[in-house]
């Protein structure tokens, strides 16, 4: 893995709101099929890497390339004309519709003229051929998704996004507010799809033990500035707690 040219990277990315320098030179870079854990306290910077990384914002600086192609990403659709795609913590489901209706929210398939309707049938029979592809349970196509479990409603998010042809998987806390149950079927989720070795993933999170046991790679960000950068196998809890200690104890001095 570690000779593949990268799928996505990032070089020297800054971002300033005004006179308030956000991100201070952030590099990353994730290979095809890699899985790559970005932790860091609130306000640390990593959702506003994750939005210049999905097109949602620009870099001030900086450069980022994918699959080795110099890009400047402009808008969420010019990022998932690359195949990124991105699953944000709110999710961007809706409770009262269908689980086969918000797999194809904003790309429903219609069918018929003049006038096209939506075409139900291949909605349904395609989203649950989607789920029951990476291993996803739920209830019925016909369930409305405010009815199901945190988890249920993640495995959802992430079953859109892949399949929307994502070659790129960029996720936003997906473990946040989740009992031990529910975390673990989305890290069984996210372990099928490294299993499949051709989606390139980046996941912030805080949970330090769950993003060491998934990601291949750990990176932390603190005051926009990347800290501590390695593999997870050689990473431990107690070292990342070491490098935290460290930022508050220069806090209090």
């Amino acid at each position: 893995m570690e000779t593949e040219s990268p799928t996505l990277e990032a070089r020297n990315i800054t971002k300033s709101f005004g006179q308030t320098q956000v991100l201070k030179g952030i590099s990353l870079k994730v290979a095809r099929g890699e899985m790559l854990g970005i932790l860091g306290d609130n306000g640390a910077g990593k959702s506003t890497l994750m939005k210049i990384l999905s097109g949602f914002q620009q870099q001030t600086t900086g450069e980022l390339r994918v699959d080795g192609q110099a890009t400047r990403l402009l808008s969420v659709d010019h990022a998932r004309s690359f195949g990124i795609e991105c699953v944000y913590q709110d999710l961007a489901l809706v409770n009262s519709l269908s689980v086969y209706h918000n797999m194809f929210l904003n790309r429903e398939i219609k069918r018929g003229w003049p006038v096209a309707l939506l075409d139900h049938r291949a909605m349904r029979e395609r989203a649950a051929a989607a789920l029951e592809e990476i291993g996803v349970s739920v209830p019925s196509m016909d369930e409305e998704v405010g009815a199901l479990s945190g988890g249920q409603r993640q495995a959802i998010a992430i079953a859109r996004a892949v399949a929307s042809n994502a070659r790129i998987l960029l996720l936003d806390e997906p473990l946040a507010a989740m009992g031990a149950r529910e975390a673990g079927l989305i890290i069984a989720l996210i372990e099928r799809l490294k299993a499949r070795g051709d989606i390139s993933m980046i996941m912030i999170a805080h949970n330090y033990v769950q993003t060491l046991d998934v990601a291949d790679r750990i990176m932390m960000i603190q005051r926009g500035t990347c800290t501590f950068e390695g593999h997870s196998a050689n990473t431990s809890v107690p070292e990342l707690l070491d490098i935290v200690r460290r930022e508050y104890r220069e806090d209090a001095a």
